[in-house]
């Protein structure tokens, strides 16, 4: 998408489909956007807790960088099994990020005091330093605790999560990152199902098991 110009702008778990056979594709690009030179869109874009800092500040200048905050969270939800940063509005969200990401500073987000809503934000000291790798450690703490992350791991991840967006890290550079050569290897084939659930069960009879799910749900 990158390098065609594309910015999804709604990247998240839930427009990852995933196939019986294997096969991952994105999906959702009813806020997609050409990028061009200069250009001011809106940042009423990305949900909430997939959203990089500087659309929550107010900012309408901006690239496909905000997909690679996105990927970020991503990343760290694959592991984790749920979001790490999840606010519920737009201040709980910068909240969310200062304290696992540490507080902003003029050197490691230029000029973020100047953007729009930075004025609304209060930030705790006690969240001067990032807390991330005590959220992924080096080692796994038990076996049945897989969150953690190689030193390369998490360096990938600290640069998707890098405040200034033009030191980001692009697409094509985090594909060339050093964890994707370490052990394990990734797959170069992705596990398949043998039978897909409309294989077992008739289309009709999906649609009623979904209409009754509904139904149970808006009772309910």
């Amino acid at each position: 998408m990158h390098s065609n110009q594309i910015m999804h702008r709604d990247l998240k778990t839930s427009n990852l489909l995933y196939s019986n056979e294997g096969v991952m594709k994105v999906c959702d690009f009813g806020l997609a956007r050409k990028q061009t030179r200069s250009a001011v869109y809106t940042n009423w874009v990305v949900t909430l807790w997939y959203r990089a800092p500087e659309l929550l500040l107010g900012t309408k200048n901006y690239s496909e960088k905000i997909d690679i905050w996105s990927i970020g969270c991503i990343f760290a939800e694959l592991i984790l099994r749920e979001p790490l940063m999840a606010g519920k509005n737009e201040m709980d969200q910068l909240a969310c990020i200062f304290r696992v990401l540490g507080n902003p500073t003029d050197e490691r987000f230029p000029a973020w005091k100047d953007l729009k809503y930075a004025g609304k934000v209060a930030l705790n000291k006690k969240h001067n330093k990032s807390q991330l790798r005590m959220k992924f450690p080096l080692k796994s703490l038990s076996d049945e605790d897989p969150m953690f992350l190689s030193n390369e791991g998490h360096d990938l991840m600290q640069q998707m999560f890098a405040y200034d967006a033009s030191k980001r890290i692009s697409a094509a550079e985090a594909l060339k990152h050093p964890w994707f050569q370490e052990d394990p290897k990734p797959a170069t084939e992705m596990p398949s199902f043998a039978h897909s659930v409309t294989n077992e069960i008739s289309r009709d009879e999906l649609k009623r098991k979904r209409k009754r799910s509904l139904d149970e749900k808006q009772i309910a």
